[in-house]
């Protein structure tokens, strides 16, 4: 599997591609902005990006869905808690001082136990709300994507709408801790 990392954004959000070896096929995991970076890494190993995978609804993760889906073609992914949140994009980066095109509508809504499969890759999809309400984390071959429910020495952020540190708290302990 070849897995980049792309830290993408004024925000600095990591945006993931996961790629098939055997069949080229793709993923982008939040492809937040910076979305010239993300298609020329992309084509420099020769990948077809099937979906767009959105972890949470804010804009510093999904703000290139637009821009991303007009050049791949690939379907947007996300959890039916947080597609609303695609509509107000601008709305929510101008809050920050930035800007982010709305998103198109989403191709897939994903729930917990639902997989998404490209070339021989699986993503087990588990939601771990906290962060927002329909947060997800995709699973894969010893590897866990997370999106802003956790970070190395710390845990997303609460304090926006829909967040509750406690759901987060039992979404780390109950859905990722628990991972083999």
């Amino acid at each position: 599997m070849i897995i980049k990392k792309l830290a993408v954004g004024p925000i600095m959000a990591n945006c993931y591609i996961l790629g098939c070896e055997e069949t080229k096929e793709a993923a982008v995991i939040d492809p937040g902005d910076d979305t010239d970076r993300i298609l020329m890494s992309l084509a420099e190993s020769a990948l077809k990006v099937r979906y767009l995978i959105d972890t949470h609804g804010h804009f510093d993760h999904v703000g290139g869905n637009k821009k991303m889906k007009a050049a791949t073609g690939a379907d947007i992914v996300i959890h039916p808690l947080d597609a609303p949140m695609l509509n107000s994009l601008s709305a929510s980066a101008a809050n920050w001082g930035m800007s982010a095109d709305d998103s198109p509508p989403p191709d897939q809504l994903v729930e917990e136990g639902d997989t998404i499969s490209f070339g021989t890759i699986t993503l087990k999809v588990l939601h771990t709300p906290g962060h927002t309400q329909g947060g997800i984390s995709l699973h894969t071959d010893g590897n866990v994507f997370v999106g802003d429910t956790l970070f190395q020495g710390s845990i997303g952020r609460t304090d926006f709408p829909g967040g509750s540190f406690e759901t987060l708290i039992s979404s780390i302990r109950e859905k990722l801790f628990t991972l083999e």
